[in-house]
């Protein structure tokens, strides 16, 4: 009898026997999508590409093989490549007491401005411990406040001048000033992405003329009402895009329309203040599963 393995969460579960592994399809546990390996298989493939796996039928031809094929930081190698060029869905799980006592230290470090760099990198530490992405276990963020420190304080002293100055030219150079220092800020931050405390070596490779198009069109498409929401899934499209480093594609499949009536609902229901730690872990939720990882190719 066949001994079967399957990957979840970034890990090798099995072996478990032919029979018991069937019980596991039946249970839901195994599903069409989910990567498994048993012996005379070349590489990992997805339980529904596998002839009679789900449904009944044989199981694959038999060829030589080994233990099933691994590779570091919680992936897999081979040919459907869990962690390599897998995929699924990615998910936020977090507390809403922990979010709701975090964020208002966040918004305490920026009212009193001088320690919101040291701040924001540890809200944001704690915030990307909470995503979970198939195949990078423990997924972290290793950036040093003090890389902000001079965009954050320099910019600090630029809008103070102006301020004094009063023009409306150099008002319009500072709006520009911002958007350039937070696309400087998303390559930093997807720089700093580690898994297992080893970095991804990812990249945010969007250009900077693209970003503040990008930026003034959606500040246009707030006067069309409803047409921000739009803009905001495309721009979600692009951003996804323009992530390198990985031999899996990041897509975002969520459409204006969604983004829409959940923009509507949350601002309805953030107006009451009480429920926006659990709106806020809705609409993270929301993203988190509308972004998938695929396999370079397959879409």
């Amino acid at each position: 009898m066949a001994s079967w393995f399957y990957a979840s969460e970034g890990k090798q579960q099995g072996p478990f026997p032919e029979g018991q592994f069937r019980d596991l399809i039946a249970q839901g546990v195994v599903r069409p999508d989910t990567l498994v390996w048993t012996e005379g298989m070349a590489g990992w493939q997805k339980a529904a590409e596998i002839p009679g796996l789900i449904g009944g039928g044989g199981a694959p031809p038999m060829m030589p093989a080994g233990g099933p094929p691994m590779m570091g930081a919680g992936g897999y190698a081979s040919a459907g490549g869990y962690g390599g060029a897998g995929g699924g869905s990615l998910a936020v799980d977090f507390g809403i007491l922990e979010f709701t006592w975090r964020s208002i230290v966040l918004l305490i470090g920026m009212i009193f401005v001088l320690p919101a760099p040291w701040v924001f990198v540890w809200y944001t530490q704690w915030i990307v411990s909470c995503v979970k992405v198939p195949g990078r276990p423990n997924l972290s963020f290793t950036g040093n406040a003090m890389t902000l420190v001079p965009w954050y304080f320099g910019f600090i002293v630029l809008a103070i001048a102006i301020s004094f100055i009063g023009s409306q030219l150099l008002s319009n150079l500072l709006f520009i000033v911002q958007i350039v220092l937070y696309w400087l800020l998303i390559k930093w931050m997807v720089a700093n992405l580690a898994s297992n405390g080893q970095p991804l070596g990812l990249s945010f490779t969007g250009s900077i003329w693209a970003y503040i198009g990008w930026s003034l069109l959606f500040a246009i498409s707030i006067i069309t009402i409803i047409g921000w929401a739009w803009v905001a899934a495309a721009q979600m499209r692009w951003f996804c895009r323009s992530v390198e480093g990985t031999r899996r594609e990041i897509v975002f499949k969520g459409s204006g329309l969604e983004i829409l009536w959940r923009g509507i609902v949350a601002a309805i229901l953030c107006s009451f203040i009480i429920p926006i730690p659990w709106v806020y872990r809705w609409i993270m939720n929301w993203f988190a599963s509308q972004t998938e990882l695929a396999p370079r190719g397959s879409l």
